[in-house]
C-alpha cells in the first residue's frame, strides 16, 4: 500500500527526484505510433510551466528531462525561504496562481474588514506561505494546467497523468549528482539523441544553450485558456524568472540578480559536472539502447569553448532569463481580450466564474 506523501517527504532532506507519467505512459507528449501524429510541443508546454511555477514557489530545479511519456525532475526543497516573505509578497505570489478566498479578494478590493474577517484573512495568508513551499502544490500547479490543455486539443476529457508523481529522496551529494546525470542522459539513454548536449528539453541543454523565453511561456498559458486566473490574467511574474541552481563558484561570479545569490551551489562546478555526465553517457548499459559513442571528442570539445570560455559563460547564464518586454505583453493582452470580446465575450470574466478549490 502506498504510503501518504508526508511519510516520503522530509524538510530534513532537501533534494528530491521527481517523475510523472502519462497515463499508460502513452506517447502524449511524443509521436503517436498508431495515427502518426506528433505531440512533441507538448514537452515545450512543461517546460515553460516548470520555469514559471520554480519562479512563484520556494522550490528551485536543479535539473529536468521532459520525455515522450513521461517527466523528470530533481527539485530542492526551500520552504524556509517563505518565512522571508511579507504577507503582501506570499498574497502576491499566490494570486499568480489563484484568485484567493473571498475574503482576501475583499482585502484586495479595498474593503472594509471586521476583526473576524481580519483574523481569517491572516490564516489565509500563512496557509498559502505554507502550500507556496510544498511540492504537492507545486506538482498539482505543473499537472492540472497540462492535462486541461491537452484535454482541449484532443477535444476529450478524462486522465492525461498516470497518477500522482512518484518521489525519491537524495540523502547525499554523490545521489544527487548521480541522479542528475541520469535524467540529463534520459535522451540519450532513450536514444532519442547522440549526446546530452543535443537533446531537446533538458536541463542540461538548457544550461548550455538557454532558451527560455518569459514573454512567450506567458503568452501560450493565456492564449491556451485552461488558465483561470493567476499567470494567465496578469501576463507577468510576481518575482523574476529563477535561474537553475548554479553549480559551485557560479552564484559568487555571477554579474547577477538577487535571486541567484539566494541559490545554494550544487557540489560541483559545471565543468566537473559535464565531465561527469560525459563519462557517464559513454557508459554501454546493456537494458538501454543508446550510449555516447566512443569514439566521440570530449563534450567542452564538441561544443567548441576553451575551459575558461566555457566557465565564463556557465556562470552568466542567470542574466538571460530577466525580464523583458512588459509592453508587448500589455499590449498582447489587450489584443486578446479585444478579439474574444468580439467573438461573444471576455474570457477573463467567464473563467473567472469557474471553481478553484480551496483558495
Amino acid at each position: 500500500m502506498p504510503r501518504p506523501r508526508c511519510e516520503q517527504i522530509s524538510l530534513e532532506i532537501p533534494y528530491y527526484h521527481i517523475v510523472t507519467r502519462c497515463v499508460r505512459r502513452s506517447f502524449l507528449c511524443g509521436e503517436d505510433h498508431v495515427s502518426g501524429k506528433s505531440y512533441e510541443h507538448r514537452r515545450q508546454w512543461v517546460e515553460d510551466q516548470l520555469r514559471l511555477l520554480s519562479s512563484i514557489f520556494a522550490i528551485d530545479i536543479a535539473t529536468y528531462a521532459v520525455m515522450s511519456n513521461h517527466c523528470h525532475i530533481v527539485v530542492k526543497l526551500n520552504p524556509s525561504q517563505t518565512e522571508a516573505w511579507s504577507d503582501e509578497e506570499v498574497i502576491e505570489r499566490w494570486r499568480a496562481l489563484y484568485k484567493g478566498a473571498p475574503v482576501l479578494q475583499k482585502h484586495l478590493a479595498g474593503q472594509q474588514l471586521d476583526a473576524i474577517e481580519e483574523i481569517e484573512l491572516a490564516e489565509w495568508i500563512e496557509t498559502y506561505r505554507e502550500r507556496l513551499g510544498d511540492l504537492s502544490w507545486f506538482m498539482r500547479r505543473l499537472n492540472e494546467p497540462i492535462a486541461r490543455q491537452a484535454n482541449k486539443e484532443d477535444g476529450c476529457t478524462g486522465h492525461f497523468w498516470e497518477a500522482r508523481f512518484k518521489s525519491q529522496a537524495l540523502c547525499s551529494d554523490a545521489a544527487l549528482l548521480a541522479c542528475m546525470a541520469y535524467v540529463d542522459l534520459n535522451p540519450v539513454r532513450a536514444a532519442i539523441a547522440p549526446t546530452p548536449e543535443e537533446s531537446e528539453h533538458t536541463g542540461l541543454r538548457e544550461r548550455i544553450e538557454p532558451r527560455f523565453d518569459l514573454d512567450k511561456a506567458l503568452r501560450e498559458r493565456f492564449d491556451a485558456g485552461v488558465e483561470i486566473a493567476g499567470l494567465l490574467s496578469c501576463l507577468q511574474l510576481p518575482a523574476p524568472v529563477k535561474p537553475l541552481l548554479p553549480f559551485r563558484g557560479a552564484a559568487a561570479t555571477a554579474t547577477a540578480t538577487a535571486t541567484a545569490a539566494t541559490l545554494a551551489d550544487l557540489p560541483c562546478s559545471f565543468e566537473e559536472y559535464l565531465a561527469l555526465v560525459d563519462h557517464t553517457g559513454r557508459a554501454i548499459n546493456p537494458k538501454k539502447r543508446g550510449a555516447i559513442a566512443q569514439s566521440a571528442p570530449p563534450i567542452l570539445q564538441r561544443l567548441g569553448l576553451a575551459n575558461e570560455q566555457w566557465l565564463e559563460r556557465a556562470t552568466r547564464f542567470e542574466t538571460l532569463y530577466r525580464r523583458k518586454g512588459r509592453d508587448h505583453l500589455s499590449a498582447t493582452y489587450n489584443r486578446t481580450l479585444t478579439d474574444r470580446s468580439n467573438n461573444g465575450g471576455d474570457g477573463t470574466t467567464a473563467r473567472g466564474q469557474t471553481s478553484r478549490g480551496p483558495g
